[in-house]
């Protein structure tokens, strides 16, 4: 029984982890000497009494044999980190699974790729961008990667499928326990289209502490994560600070700084993390990894609310989109929009002028100025 198997094996056992498979490896006990080790073996290397005692009385290459039939019955497949099918970002980082367990073409996590998270209950705008950014990203050939969460995630995995971009869908259960429940469909729609992966065996149920633990694979699998919407105490900012620690890129979208809704991803950018409104942000970086170069005036549409909840189909360019932004928090009146932008009173007249053109601002009595 190859080394593969074992790892596989004793990550089937409940109650093992990731430090523990790495103590026993440490151990020496990654080999055929496991299936002959007494308790007092296993406890050497670091595990439990009660642990130790069921690896000494069940763990053999038959019950590995069990629980590999089972797997496959269910249709999963799996991969260790001693296979070179193993996606090569991941494995770069500080605690790569040891195994990952998957539905789907496992091909597609080697391609360059995007994490988007942010909150399980999102604004309207942060739903519309999130599929706006989604599908441009999938069209400019990067794989969008999410938690099939509620939310932003399901919005961002749904997007990349509408478009026909590749998604993978990275969960902290069981691929046998769909969570949450309402995404069953989506969930056997990425596993037909797209990827399904989770470093969990059969039977996982969710638990709070897994999502944590699944949240460094979603930053791993990536180049970088962009957060799309998030509060200040989000999910989605651990995700982030995984991308950090694997030394991956870190992005954010601005929000209304009046929303809650927005307190985590410009804490973001205030810490660093690159503002992004519009998929070009994120393309530029990394166009040498995309095999297929994106047109970029797809990549830049209008990027603003309508009547506070919808966005209007139409393009800004940079400077248009950042001086929409600032009007989003308004109406204010020239003399406030100078001391915001730091223009000079052309530039900035020249920029009004354009987005009223364009219907996205319009002028009241006074010289006041608010978004339509």
């Amino acid at each position: 029984m190859e080394t593969r198997d074992l790892l596989f094996g004793l990550n089937e056992v409940e109650g093992i982890g990731w430090k523990s498979i790495d103590r026993i490896r440490q151990a020496g006990l990654l080999t055929k000497r496991a299936f002959v080790c007494s308790p007092e073996d296993w406890q050497k290397a670091g595990l439990p009494a009660k642990i130790a005692q069921r690896l000494a009385e069940a763990f053999d290459a038959g019950w590995i044999l069990k629980r590999r039939l089972l797997m496959e019955e269910s249709g999963v497949a799996m991969v260790t980190v001693l296979d070179e099918q193993y996606p090569a970002l991941l494995k770069e980082t500080a605690q790569p699974p040891w195994v990952l367990y998957y539905r789907g073409s496992l091909e597609y996590a080697s391609r360059p790729a995007i994490a988007m998270v942010g909150t399980r209950v999102p604004t309207a705008y942060g739903r519309k961008v999130g599929e706006m950014l989604s599908e441009q990203l999938s069209t400019a050939g990067l794989a969008v990667v999410s938690g099939l969460a509620r939310g932003i995630d399901s919005v961002c995995h749904e997007a990349a499928l509408a478009c026909g971009g590749i998604t993978i869908a990275v969960v902290a259960t069981g691929l046998d326990k769909v969570y949450p429940p309402e995404n069953r469909e989506l969930e056997r729609e990425i596993s037909q289209k797209g990827l399904v992966l989770s470093e969990y065996p059969l039977g996982t149920q969710s638990h709070p502490g897994l999502f944590p633990q699944r949240n460094r694979i979603i930053a791993g699998l990536t180049l970088g994560t962009l957060v799309v919407e998030a509060d200040s105490r989000s999910g989605s900012l651990i995700t982030a600070d995984a991308a950090l620690e694997a030394g991956r890129d870190v992005f954010a979208v601005p929000g209304p700084v009046t929303s809650p809704k927005s307190r985590g991803a410009l804490d973001l950018i205030k810490q660093g993390a690159k503002l992004v409104t519009s998929a070009e942000d994120i393309v530029e970086e990394y166009i040498s990894f995309i095999p297929v170069k994106a047109d970029r005036e797809s990549l830049n549409p209008l990027f603003e609310l309508g009547n506070g909840d919808g966005l209007i189909e139409k393009k800004l360019t940079s400077e248009e989109s950042h001086l929409y932004h600032i009007l989003h928090q308004g109406p204010f009146s020239l003399d406030e929009l100078l001391f915001r932008t730091r223009w000079d009173f052309g530039h900035l007249h020249s920029v009004l002028l354009s987005l009223i053109i364009k219907k996205a601002v319009t002028q009241l009595p006074g010289a006041i100025y608010k978004v339509i």
